[in-house]
């Protein structure tokens, strides 16, 4: 059974890092919505590409308020609570089991 529960810490550290990788990319995205880039630099694609998939369909169901968009904070929202709830409770369980409770 301590197969089972080394897989729930290490499950839990690489969504950990996944949520971790998302919020940061969610910021760069809105720092660089506050500037003009280059829309052909390779980092500013690349951020782009990893973003947009998120916030559209945030985007199409919020609207602009007063010229702000909202939906990267909806995003990090949901990120920060994901990452309070779903880590936590896969190192619990994880721990749960390998001490035999």
């Amino acid at each position: 059974m301590f197969i089972v529960g080394y897989f729930l810490q290490a499950l839990a550290g690489v969504l950990h890092v996944l949520f971790v990788t998302a919020m940061i990319v969610v910021i760069a995205r809105a720092v660089l919505s506050w500037v003009s880039p280059d829309p052909y630099n390779p980092l500013v694609r690349i951020i782009n590409q990893l973003s947009e998939p998120v916030l559209y369909p945030i985007r199409r169901r919020v609207p602009y308020l007063g010229g702000i968009d909202f939906s990267p904070m909806i995003v990090l929202l949901a990120i920060v609570f994901l990452d309070d709830f779903i880590v936590p409770s896969l190192q619990r369980l994880a721990f749960q089991i390998l001490s035999g409770s």
